[in-house]
């Protein structure tokens, strides 16, 4: 079964929107524990527009307490200040992804080839203290292997453009490519990891075409679905998809 990561960036960003305590980060994590997430997600910016360094601690003390088998999985771009955080909060898995800080979201995946000087440094340190990499990269056969070079475990497919095309023509191309990259990324001895803008609606194909992902990192979908079902409902639904 595909595992379903939680990402709560948007519970983050609705908590922060009037600075109260409420809605409850961890609260919700435990939900969506509790509904059968295989973990949880969380993507710490510098400007903690969302996800805050106190909530990266507080998610990590509760997985670890109540959740040991979880996966904790903590996305960003490689500066030092990231790879500080990461180290202490020693998760699961690190995902490396090329964010400008100012971006709304991850919207492109790694230029390897360009990125050695910031990627093998990062990789190294994150191996050393037996955090699992993953890097997030676009719908391209040629660059898993790429990723395995320079040190990587796994890679993350970034799924927005067949998301936002999906039921297309497009949509079926991006979702080729998709394949033929994760294709690609096995024969490399990576393991694949996706995520963005994948939904209720356009998840089922998704699985069909590639149901040899490992793990969905989900989180503007499942909280939309959530607004209308509850999280509980939400992830349930979503796990249903993946096979669980």
């Amino acid at each position: 079964m595909t595992h379903l990561s939680v990402n709560l960036n948007a519970v983050a960003q609705l908590r922060n929107r009037r600075n109260l305590p409420w809605p409850s980060v961890t609260g919700i994590a435990r939900v969506v524990m509790d509904a059968g997430a295989a973990g949880i997600t969380v993507h710490p910016r510098p400007d903690e527009r969302h996800i805050r360094r106190t909530d990266v601690f507080e998610l990590e003390a509760l997985l670890r307490a109540e959740y040991p088998s979880a996966e904790y999985n903590i996305e960003g771009y490689p500066s030092p200040d990231f790879l500080d955080l990461v180290e202490k909060a020693a998760p699961d898995q690190v995902t490396f992804v090329p964010d400008d800080p100012s971006q709304a979201t991850s919207d492109h995946g790694w230029n390897i080839d360009a990125s050695h000087d910031i990627l093998i440094p990062a990789i190294t340190r994150m191996k050393a203290a037996g955090i699992r990499v993953s890097l997030f990269i676009d719908e391209d056969p040629t660059v898993p292997p790429d990723a395995k070079e320079v040190g990587a475990d796994r890679v993350e497919l970034f799924t927005g453009p067949y998301g936002g095309s999906f039921g297309s023509a497009e949509g079926d191309r991006h979702l080729t490519m998709l394949a033929t990259t994760a294709g690609a990324a096995h024969a490399a001895g990576l393991l694949v990891n996706a995520g963005h803008d994948l939904t209720l609606e356009n998840l089922p194909v998704f699985m069909q075409v590639m149901p040899e992902v490992a793990e969905l990192s989900i989180g503007h979908g499942i909280t939309a679905d959530a607004l209308l079902m509850g999280f509980l409902e939400a992830v349930r639904r979503y796990n249903a998809v993946l096979g669980g």
